[in-house]
């Protein structure tokens, strides 16, 4: 079923939430949670896997008309009218219970307009505000899915989100490339001796590894400094927060297992690492 289908068909859309979130490196809305926080988190996970797929999935020439009609339905939901995509109308319960404002849910549909026009990015501070819209958003909104949305947890968070997003672009290098997409920094790669053609290879040439490995090296120290986050919160806020700063390091974990092979094949982290990370990050103070 194409995007574009899946906007309007409900059924759909809440299976394809559940199918993917397995495909994440962290728990989306683990099972440890009561049912009204993982209700919440599932439908925040469909707006934004949704917004994704259409930035990445759909015809090039219907993603930005799609786009808009995403944002006219917020529109709807902010406005108290109706929305009319299936994933709206889920979502507009969690805002309301949840008082989540807008602005966030607008960043992640920004973001996707910027990958139809910017494919390349100059340096890693380019990254990390390019991230400011298509991952700490997300943060922000599942502080505010607890309760927990404080200005210096929220700052916290944007370290914890940036790395999330940085990690998955060193796992995804080749699959960006073929969508004719670079996420790792030009200026590390033209360090490093790099060209383009590189990023096509079947096994990922030493120098390349190197680019991934200074990417996985600068996530790890995000992750480090945002894991205040988890000791600053309680209950179930703590539980869900720790998991995403868990899968962050078990799937840092697992590229360096693979000797930041990102090309021969997928680089995910394993059960049994992202339990017991899980675990230590919940024992932080």
């Amino acid at each position: 079923m194409s995007v574009s289908e899946r906007l309007w068909n409900a059924t759909e859309e809440r299976r394809t939430r559940i199918e993917l979130q397995s495909r994440e490196n962290f728990p989306v809305a683990t099972r440890l949670l009561p049912a009204r926080h993982r209700e919440h988190l599932l439908n925040v996970y469909g707006y934004a896997r949704l917004v994704d797929d259409i930035g990445d999935e759909a015809p090039p020439g219907e993603r930005a008309d799609l786009l808009d009609l995403v944002e006219r339905d917020l529109d709807r939901v902010y406005a108290a009218a109706g929305p009319e995509l299936p994933v709206l109308r889920d979502l507009a319960r969690t805002i309301v219970a949840c008082r989540i404002p807008a602005e966030p849910f607008r960043r992640l549909i920004e973001a996707n307009r910027r990958d139809q026009a910017v494919t390349r990015y100059g340096t890693f501070d380019d990254l990390v505000e390019y991230c400011t819209l298509s991952a700490d958003p997300v943060g922000h909104i599942v502080l505010h899915v607890f309760g927990a949305a404080t200005p210096g947890r929220l700052r916290l968070s944007d370290r914890v989100c940036t790395a999330l997003q940085i990690v998955e672009h060193c796992q995804d290098v080749g699959e960006d490339y073929r969508n004719g997409r670079i996420y790792l920094p030009g200026d590390d790669l033209r360090r490093f001796g790099c060209a383009e053609d590189d990023l096509a290879a079947v096994v990922t040439p030493t120098r390349l590894r190197g680019v991934v490995a200074l990417q996985a090296k600068r996530a790890r120290r995000m992750l480090d400094e945002g894991s205040a986050l988890t000791g600053g919160l309680q209950g179930f806020a703590r539980v869900a927060v720790a998991g995403y700063v868990a899968g962050g390091l078990a799937a840092l974990a697992a590229l360096e297992r693979g000797a930041y092979d990102v090309l021969a094949g997928p680089s995910r982290p394993g059960r049994v690492r992202l339990l017991a990370e899980w675990s230590r990050t919940m024992g932080r103070r």
